[in-house]
């Protein structure tokens, strides 16, 4: 089975090309074979106000490509920009591997697994300095 898998809870929402969709009272996966579907966990999503971060900023673009806020042809050079800036600042492998398969979706035009790699980089943000944090 190919595309992407979803496993939702109970009352789960997620935007799916722009509708908002809910679960109902139980567990239910979903498999999107739909390429290139724009979806969003609406749990997963990060409110204008909370983009302060570097991470958190550029896994709100993705955010905005996936809603339909924005147009992908729009953002993905500030991503890429923001991406690239990342990887001056994230030099460990394992924030190197994430960056690099965020870079590889956006470039694909897969952006929910550029905010699903983007997204694994907030930890590692999160234990960097104030100073480093603040670009």
């Amino acid at each position: 089975m190919s595309g992407l898998i979803l496993k939702l809870g109970p009352r789960e929402r997620l935007l799916i090309n722009g509708a908002v969709v809910e679960n109902g009272e139980r567990r239910t996966r979903l498999s999107i074979q739909t390429p290139n579907a724009s979806i969003l966990r609406l749990r997963d999503a990060i409110h204008p106000e909370d983009a302060v971060t570097p991470v958190r900023r550029l896994c709100y673009m993705a955010q905005l490509i996936l809603s339909g806020d924005s147009a992908a042809d729009d953002m993905r050079p500030r991503l890429l920009r923001g991406i690239e800036q990342l990887s001056q600042v994230l030099v460990d492998p394992d924030s190197r591997a994430q960056i690099g398969l965020a870079t590889q979706s956006l470039m694909s035009g897969q952006y929910y697994d550029t905010l699903r790699s983007l997204r694994r980089l907030l930890p590692r943000e999160e234990r960097l300095p104030a100073t480093a944090r603040s670009q």
